[in-house]
């Protein structure tokens, strides 16, 4: 059997119709044992599919707990408040502190704050 070049190959696909290059396309997987599918498809699909959880949550302070200065310092370098402001949010618990925040920042946040003596909730 003579060899085609590229070319010969390329002509010869030009000439085909699509019913043609399907039964190629078929073939050609059933020889080689190989898929014509796109593999980006399926890892669309894998990212749609990843979120389990909640996107966005809440932080809230339920109780202040024995040290009321730890709390309102970490609430002011959480918020940015001035201390008056972050006072008055401390003393108003419980109290939404940040809201529709990713939940990896809710858990260091929450962390900081129980450190303070809060006790602190991630709705």
């Amino acid at each position: 059997m003579a060899k085609l070049t590229a070319q010969e190959v390329i002509s010869s696909l030009k000439e085909m119709t699509i019913l043609e290059l399907n039964e190629l396309i078929k073939a050609i997987e059933a020889e080689f044992g190989v898929t014509a599918a796109a593999p980006v498809a399926v890892a669309a699909v894998a990212e749609v599919a990843e979120p389990t959880g909640p996107v966005e949550v809440d932080l809230v302070l339920k109780e202040v707990g024995p040290s009321k200065v730890g709390v309102i310092k970490v609430v002011r370098e959480i918020t940015g408040l001035g201390l008056v402001e972050a006072k008055g949010l401390v003393d108003k618990a419980p109290m939404a502190i940040k809201e529709k925040i990713k939940p990896e920042e809710a858990a260091e946040l929450k962390k900081k704050l129980e450190e303070a003596g809060a006790v602190v909730e991630i709705k």
